[in-house]
């Protein structure tokens, strides 16, 4: 019998994940701004990238949108007002 999983601790480890990525997506963006002919560097920016778009896409299928102005779309009714907001985890 499979266990239910907690969605709160679901919510935070897919967060951490995102957060992970995205740490990872801004360091080897200062490091090609001063190495810009990495190309090691440039695929593997090009791949957390695509990891950071499914990870957030699968975090707003579950738990509702994540990126403001048009980055994420929205359900019915409006859910921007639903807690917590990412930067409230």
């Amino acid at each position: 019998m499979k266990q239910a999983t907690d969605p709160a601790k679901e919510r935070y480890a897919l967060m951490e994940k995102i957060q992970m990525v995205d740490f990872a997506l801004v360091e080897l963006t200062l490091y090609l701004d001063t190495h810009p002919q990495d190309t090691q560097a440039i695929q593997q920016f090009n791949q957390l990238a695509v990891e950071s778009r499914d990870l957030k896409s699968a975090y707003e299928q579950r738990f509702g949108p994540l990126r403001q102005y048009g980055g994420s779309f929205s359900g019915y009714p409006w859910n921007w007002g639903d807690s917590p907001w990412p930067w409230q985890l």
